[in-house]
């Protein structure tokens, strides 16, 4: 089964698993895919995060192939000339918000490990789409007709004249196909070093008032890191998610624990007092996101983030007679200083809902969630010559590098990685099967679409499709936020009632789930995108 945002993407993984493939494979086929027919959320020239579960050995291994900063780069990156943090549009439109990118890495480094068909194989499908043409679709051509920062190469591709191609319009990428072609004979390689290499440098390095200034070294010296995945139990499963330099597998398991010892099941489906508590867990976990996680190579989290105890005193400052409002970070235990001085200054990162979601699971009990970025809608709006777009990663970093005279974890430097809110989740049930492969984009409210999915499939006993399509509610340490044109806008009077400073507005998840039953595999898909579902 596959779930994925683009019809097109999922036929070519469903494709790939039907031929034989594993669920790698199919997750690389469909990435591929994504970066044509969805090229705003995702693609070569972005990261991401993969979780691999092995059908045969058990294990579970979680691959970080998040972009990093240049060795140029340094914490005042996205000061303006007074010292003061820039507005989002000057800092990303340009060079100067492009980190060097992962997904081709990543996908050679998972492909050796758990691919089955051959590397240049899974790239076919994707090759023959970009060669002979894909329709336009109503998102693509929705989010076009929005973006007012396209340059260079983007706007004559993305545009016919001055408007967007239109709806149906057939596209064709015969410079996307030849980087495919190319990748698929020399592999990674051919992307970091030579010609594809240097279309990057000439790209980000040639912006005419926000140049970049990464290097073919920076490009050379990329690599994908091996990490253990961060678990813990909820109810009798156990759920697993990204460690750091992702926060969303730490903050969502925390979200969870802080409401483990509530019963969500008897508060009812997305009820006022449901609200209140998924709202309020929010605002704590939120609060420590926001000061204790940045790239472990840099800084050292508190190691008692998960404790049982410190979760336990969490959870009990939440109340049936008033909102938190704004929650203070917590003091975890074990606290340890890692390879830099601890700076736990808040973190001033603005982070956008674009990015994508990939559910695969194979016949032999093989399971990928990964969750794939270029960070912003099309990115930094800069078009390589080599037909992708690139990323603008950097400025999930903290524009801010200190809060109150102390450094911020998640400041710019040489080398790191910036933060993410990416939340790829595996869940296991009490035989230690896999029980559900889950993932959302949607910047920083990615931790509350994930968990309240988690909510919705592990308390409330629904099917992957009804838990997706629940109206999305939740705090990220602010505003209790509402989904917009949904069932939960009826409960701002209440919350507000209770403290809650209610805002309504919209909510475009984007969320891929895939669980077991017993009679087999059930998926489901975001109606909020364009996504599908397919399988056996």
């Amino acid at each position: 089964m596959v779930a994925a945002a683009n019809p097109l993407a999922v036929d070519a993984g469903y494709k790939i698993l039907r031929a034989g493939g594993s669920a790698v494979d199919a997750a690389i086929a469909v990435q591929l895919v994504l970066g044509l027919t969805e090229p705003q959320s995702s693609g070569l020239g972005g990261g991401a995060f993969l979780l691999a579960h092995d059908g045969k050995t058990h294990k579970l291994i979680a691959y970080d192939g998040r972009e990093t900063a240049p060795a140029a780069a340094t914490p005042e990156r996205f000061l303006d000339s007074d010292g003061k943090p820039l507005a989002f549009t000057d800092a990303v439109v340009g060079g100067r918000s492009v980190g060097v990118p992962g997904t081709v890495r990543l996908l050679e480094i998972a492909h050796r490990k758990h691919g089955r068909l051959p590397w240049s194989t899974v790239f076919a499908p994707a090759i023959e789409l970009a060669e002979n043409g894909f329709a336009v679709s109503p998102r693509l051509y929705t989010m076009v007709a929005g973006e007012k920062n396209l340059q260079g190469r983007a706007k004559t591709y993305f545009l016919d004249g001055d408007k967007p191609r239109a709806i149906g319009a057939i596209m064709k990428n015969p410079a996307y196909a030849a980087t495919l072609r190319r990748l698929a004979e020399e592999g990674a390689n051919a992307f970091y070093t030579g010609e594809i290499a240097q279309d990057i440098v000439d790209t980000v390095r040639s912006h005419p008032t926000n140049p970049g200034d990464i290097t073919l070294a920076d490009l050379a010296s990329y690599r994908v890191v091996v990490r253990e995945p961060v678990c813990d139990t909820y109810r009798h499963y156990r759920v697993c998610g990204m460690p750091l330099p992702s926060s969303g597998g730490v903050t969502v398991l925390q979200m969870l624990k802080i409401l483990e010892p509530y019963d969500l099941k008897a508060m009812g489906l997305q009820s006022f007092w449901s609200a209140h508590f998924l709202s309020e867990a929010g605002r704590l976990a939120y609060a420590d996101r926001g000061v204790y996680e940045a790239d472990p190579a840099f800084y050292a989290a508190p190691a008692g983030l998960l404790d049982d105890g410190y979760l336990h005193a969490r959870s009990a400052l939440i109340t049936t007679t008033g909102s938190l409002g704004t929650a203070p970070p917590g003091t975890p235990p074990t606290r340890k200083e890692g390879a830099r001085t601890v700076a736990w200054g808040e973190n001033a990162a603005l982070e956008f809902p674009s990015t994508s979601h990939i559910s695969v699971v194979d016949r032999d009990d093989n399971a990928v969630a990964m969750t794939t970025t270029i960070e912003d809608a099309f990115g930094s709006r800069l078009m390589t010559r080599s037909g992708f777009l690139l990323n603008n990663e950097l400025t999930d970093f903290s524009f801010a590098p200190t809060d109150n005279g102390k450094p911020v974890a998640n400041r710019v430097e040489a080398g790191k990685r910036p933060r993410s809110s990416m939340a790829p989740t595996i869940v296991y049930d009490r035989a230690a099967r896999v029980h559900m492969v889950a993932g959302s984009p949607g910047g920083s409210a990615i931790i509350n679409y994930v968990a309240k999915t988690l909510i919705g499939v592990l308390d409330w006993g629904l099917d992957p499709q009804a838990a997706i399509a629940l109206p999305n509610v939740g705090s990220r340490n602010g505003p209790t936020e509402l989904e917009a044109d949904t069932q939960a806008v009826a409960l701002a009077e209440k919350l507000r009632a209770l403290g809650h400073e209610v805002q309504v507005m919209d909510h475009t998840s984007g969320l891929q789930a895939i669980v077991r039953t017993k009679k087999g595999w059930i998926g489901g898909a975001d109606p909020r995108r364009e996504g599908i579902v397919k399988g056996d």
